[in-house]
């Protein structure tokens, strides 16, 4: 059924745990990907709904399959704990698709590994459910992000507060390497972190393998990839919530969605997260926690980058410290250029920032909802006079037509976005045994910049009573 091809397992064995998922009691589907999966070579075509629950929630562990726990560390909220590692996942394996990808298929809450310090190793439903809907959701945005396989219920009462139902989450990656993974073995042997860069290089930047300096090169593409992520978030008004560097993917994907959310009213310092009291992972400091988080990483490669410059350990961090300004500036043309396209801008020029901001604090200013102000703008009028008068001369100032100019503001801004309380009613309603909600708003989402006006309700803002304040990281 999965054609496995594994090769974390094939690296020395600090670099896991053998495991086997242990979670499911009597498993029953909920939903299973069945475009992502042939994607991915998975012949499901004589499996049953009760088959793939048991597949996918670990009941049956498949020929060819090796089931592991990843060991990792971090920084949380910026302190670092040095053993955190998958304790309520299983990496059941790897598949290589016929384009020559290679993808992890991993379990979310499916019970113990040795990483799971005291935890339970499950997951309740309501997390399962939140990031099906908005990891698939963030894929058809265009923004990278880790896909959604299959959701099933597990059986078994999870207890947190009260007992709720359990659930696991199939989980594919191009990687489940983070930060995190390379700060754990540079703490602790460097053979293992060079055997772990390698490894990584090969996965996700092969043709840097023969370079002199491919541990700087390497490290510079994880900088952009992460860089170039942030802005695109930025641009949907996502909110990720748990920024630590053990939720920071290497390959530049959207990972560990949590206490995720996207801002209804626009607020440049918006928090949804309960356990964020101070705003370090707000809207509006993501770029400069990425850019902290990618310190992190330069400074657990810095054995790797010392040994391969040639420099003095003093002449490397001087090198870097310059080269982190150089990213800052990356990622601010990055950002300008995802906000002018939501502006109908072709070609971005420093000065357009004006435009940005003065629509933004507008925004603010007058609690207005970020995508439905911004999706509007493809009427070519504003009722912000001064920002009309500079944007309208602006947009006039390109060499395209009025239609050009609407169609780019119309595929730069989503008519319909999986917002906050639309999530919460789905978990609800899956609480309830109800999927059908759950399964039309991912049907839903699969169009998001095409505008449909069955889905008028999808693209309205909450109501007063419907508006979501906090956001759980569920666990």
């Amino acid at each position: 059924m999965i054609n496995f091809s594994n090769t974390y397992y094939k690296l020395p064995s600090s670099f896991y745990e053998r495991s086997n998922p242990s979670a499911a009691k009597s498993p029953s589907l909920i939903a299973y990907n069945y475009e992502l999966g042939k994607a991915l070579g998975i012949d499901t075509q004589r499996k049953t709904n009760e088959e793939l629950a048991n597949i996918f929630s670990g009941k049956v562990v498949l020929n060819g399959s090796e089931p592991l726990g990843m060991a990792y560390c971090g920084h949380q909220f910026g302190h670092f704990n040095p053993s955190l590692g998958d304790g309520r996942a299983h990496l059941l394996g790897e598949v290589l698709t016929g384009d020559n990808q290679r993808y992890d298929i991993q379990l979310k809450g499916s019970g113990r590994t040795k990483f799971s310090r005291g935890g339970d190793g499950l997951s309740w439903l309501g997390p399962v459910v939140r990031e099906y809907i908005v990891s698939e959701a963030m894929h058809h945005l265009g923004i990278p992000t880790t896909r959604a396989l299959c959701a099933v219920r597990s059986g078994a009462p999870v207890f947190r507060e009260d007992e709720l139902p359990g659930g696991i989450f199939t989980r594919v990656a191009s990687s489940h390497l983070r930060v995190g993974t390379f700060e754990y073995f540079s703490a602790r042997s460097e053979q293992d972190l060079k055997t772990l860069a390698d490894y990584a290089i090969e996965r996700h930047n092969p043709e840097l393998s023969k370079e002199a300096h491919k541990y700087y090169r390497f490290f510079e593409s994880v900088v952009k990839r992460k860089l170039s992520l942030v802005s695109k978030w930025m641009g949907v008004g996502f909110i990720h919530g748990v920024m630590n560097t053990d939720n920071t993917s290497i390959a530049g994907i959207t990972i560990d969605y949590g206490p995720c959310a996207f801002m209804d009213n626009y607020k440049h310092d918006k928090v949804f997260s309960s356990i964020d009291r101070f705003g370090r992972y707000s809207y509006s400091n993501q770029a400069k926690i990425a850019l902290w988080n990618m310190s992190v990483l330069a400074n657990a490669l810095f054995p790797l980058l010392l040994e391969e410059s040639g420099l003095s350990s003093d002449q490397l961090a001087d090198k870097l410290q310059k080269d982190f300004i150089e990213f800052e500036e990356y990622y601010n043309d990055l950002y300008l250029r995802v906000m002018c396209r939501k502006f109908g801008i072709f070609n971005p020029k420093k000065e357009d920032s004006k435009i940005v901001n003065l629509f933004l604090s507008y925004l603010e200013d007058n609690h207005l909802d970020f995508t439905n102000s911004f999706r509007a703008l493809n009427q070519l009028q504003h009722e912000n006079k001064e920002f009309e008068k500079l944007w309208l001369a602006r947009i006039e100032d390109q060499d395209k037509g009025k239609e050009q100019i609407v169609e780019l503001i119309n595929s730069s801004n989503p008519y319909i976005i999986p917002r906050n309380h639309q999530v919460a009613r789905a978990i609800d309603s899956c609480l309830e045994g109800n999927d059908e909600y759950f399964l039309n708003l991912v049907e839903a989402y699969k169009n998001p910049f095409t505008q449909n006006d069955s889905l008028e309700d999808l693209a309205k803002g909450p109501t007063s009573s419907e508006i979501v304040h906090q956001t759980f990281c569920g666990t």
